[in-house]
């Protein structure tokens, strides 16, 4: 499980502190926490520009974050959130497992009719700054793994009703899970540097603004 290895690597380097760094001085902590309403005003406003985009800018998925397991990063997505593990067999074959749906609250069985969804789609990304960013920079979006917003497991069927839509176009169907998806959608625009149109923002600020005001977003700035 990627989050187990995550949460074990962090726990080998703290155990391995004393004997690597003569110094007590502590790191600070890159993590940027701060409230909806905030975030909105953070995010840089622009107009969007679609010219020149193709799928194909963004490379994915990439060999993951395990290089050697033999699953690429949608996999090892599909991995780190089932609610329930399944099993991985040879060329990272998943068998068995539950995921639950945030979007949509659909608990499901079969990995085959679950998307990986870009939080912030690849074409909503280009329209928003990406488009600009090199080839290497859009790969290292299109699958990160480092923030655990970037990318979700959700039914495929509501991937494909979002396709490239913002907040102001297309919100989850399942009203309890808005909040969190704005928030989700915020995080992954201030962690990558990304502008937001004036009526994305607008959308995002009447949820700030309302039952969303003390949502928190977290988010920590890509390299």
């Amino acid at each position: 499980m990627i989050k187990n290895f995550v949460r074990g690597f962090a726990a080998l380097s703290l155990s391995l502190t004393p004997l690597l760094a003569p110094s007590p001085v502590q790191a600070a902590d890159p993590t940027e926490t701060t409230t909806l309403a905030d975030a909105v005003h953070r995010i840089p406003v622009a107009d969007e520009h679609r010219e020149g985009y193709t799928r194909t800018a963004f490379r994915h998925w990439s060999a993951g974050a395990v290089k050697s397991d033999g699953c690429n990063t949608r996999a090892e997505v599909l991995i780190a959130e089932a609610s329930e593990a399944p099993s991985v067999g040879a060329h990272c074959k998943i068998t068995g497992g539950e995921w639950l749906s945030y979007y949509d609250a659909q608990e499901v069985e079969d990995a085959g009719v679950l998307d990986v969804d870009h939080m912030v789609p690849l074409a909503e990304a280009w329209d928003s700054g990406a488009s600009t960013w090199s080839a290497a920079r859009r790969e290292a979006y299109a699958n990160d793994l480092g923030a655990a917003a970037s990318l979700v497991a959700v039914t495929a069927r509501t991937n494909r009703a979002k396709a490239d839509q913002d907040p102001s176009q297309w919100l989850p169907p399942l009203p309890g899970a808005h909040c969190r998806y704005v928030s989700e959608w915020a995080a992954t625009k201030l962690r990558w540097d990304l502008a937001a149109d004036p009526a994305e923002l607008d959308a995002l600020a009447v949820f700030a603004s309302g039952q969303c005001k003390d949502t928190p977003v977290a988010y920590t700035a890509a390299s």
